[in-house]
């Protein structure tokens, strides 16, 4: 089966504040903020919602399609995706830009500044889906350029294709309506926790009717798993256990990855999602969303450890 993937395509540029913000940060003098953060270092790590999900992917097998835009630096992360197996045919560089960039900036107490540039993400990106059988095809439309977001639902709908909605931190630039028009048709709708009741709120429904639009909500708890509702039953998939919880960042994404496997294969909504729970745990234990290993035996290994299966 064919994987698509709609997303971003980003450096998170990663910087160290050895105090702490509020020491500089002066609650009466907010109004004429003007500060400066010395920082001993800096990191530069490969992200992005679509990067993040086809690294995973690679990890399991799978060379999905990356629909993304990235600009006129991109020659570091073309030669990353390509060292990791994965293609960039449906990247389109857009040459007067830089591509999407967070500069964050952590303090010893793990308080976080950032600062994003969507760069070339503010560049719609022009994929034809007419290529993709809808028989053998699954896309998953994650947090990137919002037209991209809108259209290739719109496209996977006029041509029979399952799609999966994932809004994640796409959610201030969406009206309700938007949204509800977006989700449906959908095969999932996937969140976290906090997330859907954002959705909720927006569209106006709860979750008996959001399941109106799209046919099954999974929506991620952190350390507690995950949940599958569908056909009014709520299914809990346990989180698998880790060794050292490193960076939860990626874990999300990693989460998908497996979950799109797992469809990929055929296989029931709950397997699938425990693969996404095994994938979530391998990236929580790397600092970087793109930073975790495994192979299909170690996966395989821990999947029965956990699952019993």
């Amino acid at each position: 089966m064919s994987i698509y993937i709609s997303g971003s395509l980003a450096y998170d540029r990663i910087m160290d504040f050895p105090g702490s913000f509020s020491d500089y940060i002066l609650p009466d003098k907010i109004h004429v903020l003007n500060v400066c953060f010395n920082v001993t270092s800096l990191t530069e790590k490969f992200g992005g919602t679509a990067g993040n999900i086809a690294y995973s992917l690679g990890l399991l097998g799978e060379r999905p399609v990356i629909i993304a835009a990235i600009g006129k630096d991109y020659t570091p992360y073309f030669a990353w995706l390509e060292q990791n197996g994965l293609a960039v045919e449906g990247i389109e560089i857009v040459p007067d830009e830089f591509t999407a960039g967070a500069y964050i900036t952590t303090d010893k107490s793990d308080n976080q500044i950032t600062g994003f540039n969507p760069g070339a993400m503010k560049r719609a990106t022009r994929y034809d889906l007419s290529v993709a059988g809808p028989a053998d095809t699954i896309m998953l439309i994650a947090p990137g350029n919002l037209e991209d977001m809108m259209g290739y639902a719109a496209q996977c709908r006029e041509r029979g294709i399952p799609f999966i909605c994932d809004p994640g931190q796409s959610l201030t630039l969406w009206t309700g309506a938007q949204l509800r028009d977006w989700l449906r048709g959908s095969l999932l709708l996937i969140t976290n926790d906090y997330e859907l009741e954002v959705v909720m709120k927006m569209t106006g429904l709860s979750r008996s009717r959001l399941l109106a639009l799209t046919d099954t909500i999974i929506t991620t708890l952190g350390d507690k798993g995950s949940r599958i509702s569908r056909d009014g039953k709520d299914t809990p998939i346990p989180a698998v256990k880790v060794s050292e919880v490193r960076d939860p960042t990626g874990a999300g994404d990693a989460y998908r990855a497996g979950l799109l496997r797992g469809l990929s294969l055929k296989l029931d909504i709950a397997t699938a999602a425990k693969m996404g729970a095994v994938a979530a745990a391998y990236a929580v234990e790397k600092y970087g969303t793109q930073e975790h290993r495994f192979t299909a035996e170690g996966f395989q290994l821990r999947f029965q450890e956990n699952f019993g299966e």
